[in-house]
């Protein structure tokens, strides 16, 4: 077709544009070549890449690293897949968005309208497939006339939602002739691009009833959430005000820094005894944009007056019975609450709260130094937070990285870091650690990733990050912050499964089910033109990382871990531990190394 006439292919283009997308993260297949001829056509136009579009190994990487652009910008992310087989490979990573609600768009190519229904290759019903992930907006562009309205109303529904929205465009639609302005007739809309979501506050005398609750606590504690990221100065304002204690769900790791000495760390399964003991011992809690699932880590029922803040109505008093519940942003509402609340420092529990931060973190120390086979994990991540880089982003996959980062890594002002919190799928973290260092070059980006997710997809992820290096090396900029490093935490096991085995069903380890093969990931790095090291000795752990952090092309560590140092709650409950007894009395081949971390690990038990 003539330059002259565009496409509707060119047409969805550009109002990508209109709403500032930039970075699309595709896979090609011929169920949208139009809309990859389109992304030629727009470069050869003006000889500038006006979008960057990401190729990944696989399309769950695609939403992996939309949903990774999300959390990291704020921006919605766009992933392109092809019809059939692509769409399906999206699904993951789009309810990894859905989950831990985060604006998305996808676009999915499907086989020519005209032949739908004529059991055509990679023919699926994408609506029957797509329809939970994207329950909020989901439409089929079967006429040029749709265009401007729906790709409109999917960035609005993805932002006013902080969800998934999906666009179907069939093969031969996309190289229909585009309409750019459709005509003034009964049932065609008029669509323009732009949203700016409202401001979101409670009413006065719901603040009242708040505060009123508030000023009534002498025993205050706060949880954090993803929903405070951007309340940093606001939460650390309230819990000045009242003396509290502040504790963070591991999607609000970086809301507040962990060197504030009334900051407890992360609080449930993979809780600092501070943070644990806080929930326990407090008679007021206040959560904040966050909807912690483990319930059991919560006050008992009655014990404490609960406040809440979440810009989901249907959050609300789901995890504790809340005496106050507002619905509004968290940091216009904090701002709002802060001069209703009195001082109450001085009558406060302030030192109690900092003296159980100062004997976790002895803790900690002491548990990194213990002796394992061949090394600690904890070592290793003690050596990295006491070399963390300034304005760092990290993240880190589902399992005992993600333990680890949340418990054990002291976050200060400015650093980002995430997980795949809800879906808590595997496989997240070297896509979420690229998606993170294409939005931010400047910044080092280091990704914390056990070897099950490592073999699961993170090589094929690797290969994207050396190829994106590769680019930006060749383009004659590179990245301004050359630091990019992962971290393979190899214990050959599934091993925060193994414990969950244990501890939660009384099973003993099933090696069958368990045990990974041993890989050479810093050799596979090298095969990549990147650089690694295996580590297998703790007294070289800390030179790792020093020689990773000085790299200047991405570095991946190989560390070689015990499987058997434990992931548990710093103290486990009475059910908790006669099945862990249970599994060790049960054949469990690991038995006598357990028991023996367990002691060394300082585990709380009867």
């Amino acid at each position: 077709m003539p330059r002259s006439q565009p496409t509707v292919s060119d047409h969805l283009l550009q109002r990508l544009e209109a709403w500032n997308v930039r970075r699309i993260f595709a896979y090609p297949g011929d169920g949208i070549n139009g809309i990859m001829g389109a992304l030629r056509r727009v470069t050869e136009d003006d000889g500038n890449e006006r979008f960057d579009v990401v190729q990944v190994a696989h399309e769950e990487l695609a939403g992996l690293m939309a949903t990774a652009h999300a959390k990291f910008t704020g921006e919605v992310g766009v992933c392109l897949a092809t019809s059939g087989p692509g769409a399906i490979h999206l699904l993951n990573g789009l309810y990894d968005a859905k989950l831990d609600h985060q604006p998305v768009v996808a676009i999915v190519g499907q086989q020519a309208f005209a032949g739908v229904g004529g059991s055509t290759q990679q023919e699926t019903n994408l609506r029957s497939i797509l329809q939970d992930v994207a329950s909020a907006f989901l439409e089929t562009l079967s006429s040029p006339e749709q265009l401007r309205h729906l790709i409109d109303r999917a960035f609005r529904a993805a932002i006013g939602g902080r969800t998934v929205a999906a666009i179907i465009v069939p093969h031969d639609v996309q190289q229909k002739p585009a309409v750019l302005e459709p005509p003034q007739e009964h049932g065609r809309q008029h669509s323009a691009p732009g949203f700016v979501p409202p401001r979101l506050l409670p009413r006065d005398e719901e603040l009242r009833r708040a505060a009123a609750v508030l000023n009534a606590g002498r025993k205050v504690a706060i949880i954090a959430g993803a929903g405070a990221l951007h309340a940093t100065d606001e939460v650390i304002a309230v819990a000045e005000r009242l003396g509290a204690g502040v504790a963070k769900a591991l999607l609000g790791k970086a809301a507040v820094p962990d060197d504030l000495p009334f900051v407890t760390g992360s609080v449930g399964w993979l809780g600092t005894p501070a943070s644990n003991r806080m929930m326990r011992d407090c008679d007021t809690l206040l959560l904040v944009g966050t909807n912690f699932p483990y319930t059991e880590f919560l006050p008992e029922e009655g014990k404490a007056r609960g406040v809440q803040i979440d810009v989901e109505p249907r959050n609300l008093s789901l995890r504790y019975p809340m005496e106050v519940a507002l619905a509004g942003d968290s940091a216009e509402t904090l701002s709002a609450l802060l001069p209703l609340l009195g001082d109450h420092r001085a009558e406060s529990w302030r030192g109690d709260i900092e003296g159980w931060v100062r004997e976790s973190r002895a803790l900690t120390d002491r548990q990194a130094h213990a002796p394992a086979e061949p090394i600690n994990p904890l070592r290793v991540i003690w050596e990295l937070d006491q070399r963390l880089p300034d304005d760092a982003i990290l993240t880190a996959d589902s399992g005992t990285s993600a333990y680890w980062l949340g418990r054990d890594i002291r976050l200060r002002r400015g650093m980002k870091a995430s997980v795949s919190g809800s879906l808590a799928t595997m496989g997240c973290g070297v896509p979420y650690a690229l998606a993170a260092k294409l939005a931010f070059p400047e910044r080092p980006v280091i990704a914390l990733v056990g070897d099950g997710a490592m073999q699961m997809s993170g090589l094929s992820a690797l290969i994207d990050v050396a190829k994106r290096w590769k680019l930006a090396r060749a383009r004659g900029k590179g990245w301004p912050d050359q630091r990019f490093v992962v971290l393979v935490l190899n214990n050959r096991d599934l091993s925060y499964v193994t414990w969950e085995q244990r501890v939660m069903e009384g099973d003993p380890r099933y090696a069958a089910t368990q045990t990974l093969p041993d890989l050479a990931y810093a050799d596979f790095a090298r095969l990549l033109g990147l650089d690694g090291v295996r580590v297998e000795r703790p007294e070289d752990v800390a030179s790792a990382w020093e020689r990773a952090l000085a790299s200047d092309v991405p570095f991946v560590i190989d560390a070689v871990v015990d499987r058997n140092v434990p992931t548990l709650p710093p103290e486990l409950k009475a059910e908790q531990e006669d099945k862990l007894a249970k599994a060790l009395a049960s054949g469990d081949a690991d038995a006598d190394a357990v028991l023996d971390q367990l002691q060394l690990q300082e585990v709380t038990q009867r």
